[in-house]
């Protein structure tokens, strides 16, 4: 059976600084060097493909190339290539080769004059940038900014954009399908780009958390996942080694409502601009029945 190790082994070193443009996902290579979607999901979240192609969707994976940060993470470059849409992501996986988070990094859009750039410096920055014309020849570009942080999460760190409105880069939720038995789990939100994820932690007294929030028509954003310790029955607050950032969450009563106030700098996470902070309220789960088969009364009895 592949291990990790394994799964690691087929993709191949690079070096950096490195660049790709979208004409790799043109590229479709030989059918040997694409990796099995069952192999594939056995260490990547379904959801990081669904998200993209729809929860049948079963695209081939290319092994791109990998960037191993020494005694640290490793970063896996893959494209995805499914009926109707090509996609390229980067994943992350740390030094015990456990998968943390995914970055979508370019698609194949079927527009003339649209073209993608993407890249990783010598720092391990990531950036990724969509040109295109408009019908008039003018010239619009979109770029943006990440860096992988201790939370586990890719931040955004840097947008910039000469488009009027640009267009709004899909969001990864990276805990989404993560267990949610604790009465403070589920997700607390305000529209679909402004919402707190919270999933059961290691012990009754944590919870995992991911935010994402755009304000000022999406010209101030900030991102960050982690874990949050119960500091009271309500109260569960984010402060981790090596992080200034503290963050509080406060839990309504009948945990319908939570609280989100920024208490120290989380500047390294979000735009200068804003802050970690607002009301969101509690959605619905939507729990899908099982599928089976009937099973007769009378089989007890053969």
């Amino acid at each position: 059976m592949v291990d990790i190790h394994d799964f690691m082994e087929l993709f191949q070193s690079l070096k950096l600084p490195l660049q790709f443009s979208d004409s790799l996902l043109n590229h479709h290579g030989r059918d040997s060097g694409s990796i099995s979607f069952r192999t594939f999901s056995r260490f990547v979240p379904d959801s990081i493909i669904s998200n993209h192609f729809g929860k049948t969707a079963r695209p081939r994976i290319f092994p791109i190339g990998k960037v191993a940060v020494r005694d640290n993470e490793t970063y896996l470059f893959i494209k995805a290539v499914g009926a109707s849409r090509k996609m390229a992501y980067l994943l992350c996986f740390d030094k015990k080769g456990v998968f943390r988070a995914s970055l979508p990094l370019m698609t194949e859009e079927g527009e003339s004059g649209v073209n993608w750039v993407t890249g990783m410096d010598m720092k391990y920055t990531i950036s990724t940038t969509r040109t295109h014309r408009s019908a008039k020849g003018e010239s619009f570009y979109r770029k943006a900014v990440y860096v992988y942080n201790d939370a586990g999460a890719f931040t955004l760190i840097l947008m910039e954009s000469n488009e009027t409105n640009p267009r709004s880069l899909p969001i990864i939720n990276p805990i989404e399908k993560l267990p949610r038995k604790h009465k403070f789990s589920g997700d607390y939100v305000q529209d679909k780009r402004n919402f707190v994820s919270v999933r059961d932690g290691k012990t009754s007294s944590y919870l995992l958390f991911f935010v994402h929030f755009e304000k000022d028509d999406g010209d101030c954003k900030g991102e960050l996942k982690g874990e949050a310790r119960l500091i009271s029955p309500t109260i569960a607050q984010y402060k981790a080694n090596a992080d200034p950032c503290t963050i509080q969450f406060i839990f309504g009563n009948n945990s319908g409502t939570l609280h989100m106030k920024e208490i120290e700098g989380c500047g390294n996470h979000r735009d200068i601009k804003c802050y970690f902070e607002g009301f969101f309220e509690r959605q619905k789960e939507t729990k899908t029945k099982p599928v089976g088969k009937k099973i007769s009364s009378t089989a007890g009895n053969r």
